[in-house]
């Protein structure tokens, strides 16, 4: 409902006026411009800007190689250098888009019934086979590798981008969540009251359960400022260092 929320601390938290009542669910910041799915940006994460061809269904944002990238519903990809400028590219797909991330100079988009797809220039886009047909909810690259995660405790794994293997993530929860920082994976996801679900790894492969007190499922996770933030359910929100 056109919730923003923004800190210099990750502790004390701001509402923000977004203009808007849709559901905003993808940010990313790069080149002094915050982008949220939905088309608002910002220059300061205080102040909002909704342009008039506000796109619906965005699932997922990124930035790499001077090119803005949204994913969402119905295999939708549009592409911008500016944030301000957008081009609708053919994904080769209707399933839904919800991940994508830029690594190893190559975007890799997933999705629905386990979709991956990769490019090297945002534009034109190749099907991968992920060997699964869950949803994989996000996907981010760090230390030399890709790591998504979806429905059912799947985690895949690729150093390429082209071919992908499974990894024992240790759960049958749903993952939700994916980042790398400080030389560590983080993966966050839940399924159901009570099943909060927390795990890390330092190579993508091997995978250990971070028993959590919270009972709250966890839907996004990032890293900044020697800092790891998961946002959960019920506005629940928690910090870690390491």
């Amino acid at each position: 409902y056109g919730t923003i929320l923004t800190s210099s601390d990750a502790m004390s938290w701001n509402s923000r006026n977004s203009g808007i009542s849709k559901g905003l669910y993808a940010v990313v910041y790069r080149n002094g411009l915050y982008l949220v799915g939905g088309y608002l940006t910002s220059s300061d994460g205080i102040s909002w800007e909704s342009w008039t061809s506000q796109e619906t269904g965005i699932w997922g944002a990124s930035y790499g190689n001077g090119l803005f990238i949204l994913v969402g519903h119905n295999g939708k990809i549009q592409t911008s250098s500016d944030g301000k400028l957008w081009t609708s590219r053919n994904s080769g797909t209707t399933n839904s888009l919800i991940g994508i991330t830029y690594g190893n100079e190559l975007y890799i988009v997933t999705g629905f019934s386990g979709s991956i797809l990769s490019s090297t220039d945002g534009i034109s886009w190749t099907s991968r086979t992920s060997g699964t047909d869950v949803a994989l909810k996000k996907v981010t690259y760090g230390n030399k590798i890709f790591v998504t995660v979806g429905d059912s405790g799947t985690i895949l794994t690729s150093s390429d981008g082209t071919s992908w293997s499974s990894r024992t993530s240790g759960t049958s929860n749903n993952l939700y969540g994916v980042t790398f920082g400080n030389g560590v994976f983080v993966v966050v996801g839940g399924q159901g009251s009570g099943s909060g679900t927390i795990l890390t790894s330092k190579d993508g492969i091997s995978w250990d359960l971070i028993k959590s007190s919270e009972s709250n499922n966890f839907y996004r996770v990032t890293y900044g400022n020697e800092l790891f933030v998961t946002v959960g359910h019920s506005g629940k929100i928690m910090t870690s260092t390491d």
